[in-house]
């Protein structure tokens, strides 16, 4: 095999899977804007979501500033050289990396040290299989921390808030699967996919659940009992009112993929993994002679590309709530922030500063690099590029889930004088009550939407403690028209917590067993 034109095809695949969403998964979004009722937070944050498709589409830029951990699952004939082609994969990531495509995320898990191109100890994750068939199948998926930290996996027999005692049956795996939407909120960047492995053990249960993410959304489970688990799955998480990023609405879920594996008797494991809307997995097959890519996977159906019609309409509905959006620039008062309340949406301009785990771990125990009275923080980790003259580009900038600063942020915002947190997924009691307390608010951005957001941010004035690498360092960013909603405010109020609890007495309504 030519194996620098496999090189070649493997770069295409990377930046292909990272900047374009598969024809199902734009289906899928497409039917959920369209049951969203109008002027709804859930709208106008799938008016974002769309828009930001559109944009990575014509920029050819990652739809989401976390690209995960590669994972590729590849199909070889007998006789093909597997540790060859892993050196190319490695070589295209480490390209597709430089040129911005994939955000640098290959951390040391001991020393924190990042590699700076996605490669290390184990990654990229690289899984060959045999076959009998003529050409190579490869696919990636790229999943971004969020939705990877709302996996979950049970051991059957349990009990569930919400539904009780959890059996070793089909009725105790359709709880589970319920559960496991629940429990995701909008932390994993809602509306999602999940996929569900049945038995193995723990390791193999959620390769099982994974393997589900990479089938077409919309193909039929050939397990008649599985199918009809599937299809209850879809119709009944979707009156949990968890909404897109967790705002209530009627869409929390997109799709619900079940495989099943024996298991040994002492063992009956129900593995979810959960993927976010911007469900980027792509396949390609490629022929073993040439290198070449001899057709794309996941192609069947109608293409949804967000164009013109779709922006018309966005561009509307922004103009019918432009009176209700109230302008911020920091440094802000604490009487602004009192005055703001669960709901509010907010565009802010001016300066910002990124920080999440590591600037956090940080700020605890060592002053800040810069003043931060009066200013907000935004978790983020940004994909960045260098110009040829030394200047600083933002690539792709969305929100990270805020849920992981739980242990420092009210501390921090007191310590420096902070006034705004924006993230999304919300924050816990420690939080909204040193936002209380403090006067502070948290802003939920738009999780997914770092096309949209990176083009709110107009320059990049500087940056701190690039020791921790690109995506944790402190990145002083100028913006304009930088949108997010208000979710927990500074009189006790939190969206998160609402919704937590209305879904938690909708999801009681399906403990009576069905199977």
């Amino acid at each position: 095999m030519n194996i620098e034109k496999f090189q070649e095809s493997m770069y295409q695949l990377i930046v292909e899977t990272s900047t374009k969403l598969p024809r199902d998964v734009r289906r899928a979004i497409k039917a959920a804007k369209e049951r969203e009722s109008a002027g709804t937070r859930s709208a106008m944050s799938l008016a974002t979501i769309t828009n930001n498709i559109k944009m990575a589409d014509d920029n050819v830029s990652p739809i989401c500033q976390d690209t995960g951990l590669p994972t590729f699952k590849i199909k070889t004939p007998i006789g093909a050289n597997q540790l060859v082609m892993k050196e190319a994969i490695k070589n295209a990531i480490v390209q597709a990396t430089k040129d911005g495509k994939l955000r640098p995320n290959s951390v040391d898990s001991l020393t924190g040290d990042n590699s700076g191109d996605n490669l290390g100890a184990g990654v990229p994750v690289i899984k060959f299989e045999q076959w009998e068939n003529d050409y190579i199948d490869a696919r990636l998926i790229l999943k971004g921390g969020g939705c990877e930290n709302k996996n979950i996996q049970y051991s059957l027999p349990c009990e569930l808030d919400g539904l009780g005692r959890a059996g070793r049956d089909l009725d105790g795996i359709r709880k589970c699967i319920m559960h496991s939407v629940y429990q995701a909120q909008g932390q994993g960047c809602s509306a999602g996919f999940i996929g569900v492995g049945i038995g193995g053990d723990r390791s193999s249960g959620y390769d099982l659940a994974k393997e589900q993410l990479f089938r077409s959304n919309d193909d039929v489970n050939p397990n008649e009992d599985l199918r009809k688990l599937e299809e209850y799955v879809m119709e009944n998480a979707n009156k949990l009112g968890i909404g897109t990023m967790g705002f209530g609405g009627e869409t929390t879920l997109l799709g619900c993929k079940i495989g099943v594996m024996n298991r040994i008797p002492a063992s009956f494991f129900v593995s979810v993994a959960y993927n976010c809307w911007a469900f980027r997995r792509l396949g390609v097959a490629i022929n073993t002679e040439t290198g070449e890519i001899n057709e794309w996977m996941y192609q069947e159906g109608e293409n949804i590309d967000f164009g013109a019609t779709e922006a018309e309409k966005e561009t509307a509905a922004a103009s019918e709530t432009k009176a209700e959006v109230i302008t911020l620039q920091a440094p802000i008062t604490e009487e602004q922030i009192r005055g703001l309340k669960v709901g509010d949406v907010v565009q802010i301009n001016g300066r910002i500063f990124t920080g999440r785990d590591a600037i956090h771990h940080h700020l605890m125990s060592h002053d800040a690099p810069v003043d931060l009275n009066g200013q907000v923080i935004y978790h983020c980790g940004p994909v960045m590029l260098k110009d040829a003259e030394g200047k600083w580009h933002v690539k792709a900038a969305g929100p990270t889930t805020s849920a992981r600063e739980e242990p420092y942020q009210g501390d921090i915002m007191k310590k420096f004088g902070i006034r705004a947190v924006i993230g999304k997924g919300g924050m816990g009691p420690k939080t909204l009550a040193a936002l209380q307390e403090h006067g502070g608010v948290y802003l939920n951005a738009i999780g997914g939407a770092a096309q949209y957001y990176a083009d709110c941010i107009k320059d990049v004035e500087g940056v701190d403690l690039m020791e921790f690498g690109i995506p944790e360092a402190m990145w002083h960013l100028k913006v304009e028209g930088f949108t997010a909603v208000v979710t927990m405010d500074s009189h006790g109020n939190s969206l998160h917590a609402d919704v937590d609890k209305s879904s938690l007495e909708k999801l009681a309504q399906f403990k009576e067993r069905v199977f």
